[in-house]
């Protein structure tokens, strides 16, 4: 993405080269800050308005756009209190309702719109408290609040990850997670520089045994605010497309009663743990250690609506913010 794919002159500007970034970033300004169409963008880049629209879906979905909506006025706030009341939550957000077809589209969407306003949640606590520890998780959501942190300063905050780091290559991985919220920012980023699943039980006690891991750990548990997301155990599920559980694995707890997983966490539909070879070779923060904290729960798309109530019947939620359709399966499913 940095190397040059364009020259531009304009205005009796020298003929120049830019980057990618560079180009969405122009496209951006003038299209958002400067107030033009993406017709007058076009004409002023000397680009096809095609190649425009392409440019500032990219520059969203990068991060180089934050959309910040008050929805305050919008919300659901019925079907909210009924959630929160429900589960015993201190907190429940719900974005607005959208009716779209199930489907690729309408669940990245979802995403998206939970990560926007799953970083007003996290700007809001860093704004009041801006030296909160904060543990993070890992997934498409948290990834979507990461790019979506805009506009405010927390040096004293310092970011952790509740799980190994070491995952794979993705840009949903815990460090990446952790570096993007601690760049927004300006706070420090913290990981446990391990697999999130190791090889053996063994390999986990050795690793735990270790200082670079054990104090990274110890801070995890101690963290003031904890934001996760849920995984639905299918074929569909980041842990089985990114390769890191396989499918003999998959259908020995999904016949257990596993319903979804969290930081390593696999539970039932009563949000009970389930007891697999799979969760002693895990490195994280686990139920007891989230449930010590303010933990509050991303959940994007329907998909995850039966591992999302589920984690809620845990007891260890305290918050959830959760894209409108879901919201309102959830509460009339109460």
């Amino acid at each position: 993405m940095t190397s040059v794919i364009w020259r531009y002159k304009c205005h009796g500007e020298p003929m120049r080269e830019l980057t990618e970034i560079e180009l969405m970033t122009r496209a951006a300004w003038l299209y958002h800050v400067a107030g033009l169409n993406q017709e007058a963008v076009s004409r002023r880049l000397g680009l096809t308005r095609a190649r425009v629209n392409r440019l500032l879906a990219q520059a969203r979905d990068l991060g180089i756009v934050s959309i910040s909506i008050n929805e305050r006025d919008l919300g659901l706030l019925k079907v909210e209190e009924a959630i929160r009341a429900a589960f015993g939550l201190q907190t429940c957000v719900a974005t607005p309702v959208l009716g779209l077809e199930p489907g690729e589209a309408a669940a990245e969407t979802a995403l998206r719109m939970v990560g926007i306003a799953g970083a007003r949640f996290l700007r809001d606590r860093l704004q009041a408290r801006p030296d909160t520890v904060v543990g993070t998780g890992w997934g498409r959501t948290l990834a979507q609040l990461g790019r979506q942190m805009t506009g405010v300063a927390a040096p004293g905050a310092k970011f952790i990850s509740l799980m190994g780091s070491l995952t794979a290559n993705s840009a949903f991985n815990p460090f990446d997670v952790v570096q993007t919220l601690a760049q927004a920012t300006g706070g420090e980023g913290y990981f446990l520089p391990v697999p999130f699943i190791v090889d053996s039980e063994a390999d986990r006690d050795m690793l735990l045994a270790q200082r670079a891991v054990s104090e990274p750990l110890s801070l995890a548990r101690r963290a003031e605010l904890a934001l996760i997301s849920v995984g639905e155990l299918t074929d569909a599920s980041l842990l089985r497309r990114q390769g890191m559980i396989g499918a003999e694995e998959m259908a020995e707890l999904r016949a257990a009663g596993a319903v979804g997983d969290t930081n390593g966490v696999f539970f039932d539909a009563e949000g009970r743990p389930v007891d697999h070879p799979l969760a002693r070779r895990c490195i994280a923060v686990g139920l007891d250690g989230l449930r010590a904290t303010e933990t509050v729960l991303l959940s994007g798309g329907r998909a995850k609506l039966e591992a999302t109530r589920a984690l809620l019947r845990s007891g260890a939620i305290r918050g959830l913010v959760i894209d409108g359709d879901s919201a309102v399966a959830l509460a009339e499913g109460l």
